[in-house]
């Protein structure tokens, strides 16, 4: 087998016995590394320590790795305008954290005669998050809901930051 030491060096090809016994007398383990390989590569490491960095790494990427939630906000065509703000505060909020918002518009009993006016609902929530948010899904009627999805838009995002810091934070009284 071809052994490779330790501290990453070659030793070249040598015999089982002989790797086994410079992997004891280092007091570490003996871990074939490429079996595939004519000859097999063996290395002289030591194996829970490797294990634990290699957790360590996965650990690490992971966190680095974002999830993508999709957030419900259901709305109904008779919504008031207190209530209207509040969800689409919270609409505003989920888009900023990154996730996806999925827009439910619910008809009750003779609402469904109207579908005008949901479209007119989902058409306001549109002008109030248009900035910072895309139509993934437009608006379509799904027996008795309408549905749309929206995703956060990142440039517009970053382009109304720069924006809010560019312009001095002034209030008329």
């Amino acid at each position: 087998m071809r052994l490779v030491d330790a501290d990453g060096s070659q030793v070249g090809i040598v015999s089982i016995e002989d790797a086994l016994a410079r992997a004891r007398a280092a007091d570490l383990d003996l871990v074939e590394v490429a079996a595939q390989a004519d000859p097999p590569v063996c290395r002289i490491m030591d194996y829970g320590k490797f294990r634990y960095e290699e957790a360590q790494r996965l650990k690490e990427s992971r966190k680095k790795t974002i999830q993508i939630v999709t957030k419900e906000v259901k709305f109904r065509p008779k919504i008031g305008t207190g209530d209207f703000d509040t969800k689409v505060r919270h609409m505003l909020e989920f888009l900023e954290e990154g996730h996806k918002v999925k827009v439910t518009l619910q008809f009750r009993g003779r609402e469904m005669a109207h579908p005008e006016l949901g479209a007119k609902v989902l058409e306001s929530v549109l002008e109030r998050l248009g900035p910072i948010a895309k139509v993934d899904t437009h608006p379509k009627l799904d027996g008795r809901s309408m549905t749309m999805v929206l995703s956060p838009d990142k440039k517009a995002a970053a382009n109304a930051k720069k924006t809010a810091q560019a312009k001095p934070n002034t209030q008329i009284a």
